[in-house]
């Protein structure tokens, strides 16, 4: 009884927690996410965390919850995946142009370049951009937002080989974020390193939100790209 007043104890006490961490996510997603439903996500990370934490040194359990909380609500955004199946195959037919020209020019592609290889507008390809990224996964260190067969999907769980593919996928990451284009490896390393919003970047460089929203998306179409080897053929 005295375990179960525990938990209960540190679920009342951290309710505020799950509701800071879903605003935050909920802020950096599409208005279809509902907050409601990161909410309940993160209550039963806050009740697993309950559950299993034991104090040791260093480790509160606000820090240990945080990381389960917001565990459990990218899993139910994973699992729900609000974007559409037309936006999926868009966000490849995006990536496949910028591939082509980037082959042919060796440089990066320029936002017209692939627009034209499309057969579209500037303004639909700029709209085509911000649709694909707009709800991929918060963390771009994980193979599923590149959203297509990763070759190495398929193989669950953390054993040598699977801890060693992972390695090896976040050394072609970093390689290829390096690469980027300045303004779009700043723009990245603002939204996920430093958690700013859209509209925070956007004050940052000047711009505005939308202009941010196309600077973000075509950053992770081009990487995307060009880390087309990690997809299954």
């Amino acid at each position: 009884m005295g375990v179960e007043a525990d938990v209960d104890a540190l679920v009342a006490e951290h309710l505020l927690l799950v509701k800071k961490i879903a605003y935050h996510l909920a802020s950096r997603l599409p208005p279809s996410v509902q907050v409601e439903d990161l909410m309940q996500a993160g209550m039963v990370g806050l009740l697993e965390a309950a559950k299993q934490y034991q104090a040791v040194k260093g480790a509160t359990f606000a820090t240990y919850a945080g990381i389960r909380i917001r565990g459990a609500m990218l899993d139910e955004i994973r699992r729900s995946d609000w974007t559409p199946r037309s936006v999926h195959r868009k966000a490849r037919e995006l990536a496949a142009a910028m591939r082509e020209v980037e082959t042919a020019t060796g440089r990066a592609a320029r936002d017209q370049e692939v627009a034209e290889k499309l057969g579209v507008s500037l303004d639909d390809y700029h709209a085509a951009v911000r649709d694909a990224v707009a709800c991929k996964v918060l963390s771009y260190d994980d193979p599923e937002w590149l959203d297509g067969n990763w070759e190495a999907g398929s193989a669950t769980g953390d054993g040598p080989a699977q801890q060693d593919e992972r390695r090896r996928f976040e050394g072609s990451l970093a390689e290829a974020i390096e690469q980027l284009p300045e303004r779009e490896r700043l723009v990245l390393a603002l939204y996920y390193d430093e958690e700013l919003n859209l509209r925070e970047i956007g004050s940052v460089l000047g711009v505005s939100e939308s202009r941010v929203c196309q600077i973000h998306g075509q950053a992770l179409v081009r990487l995307r790209s060009r880390l087309s080897g990690w997809l299954a053929p």
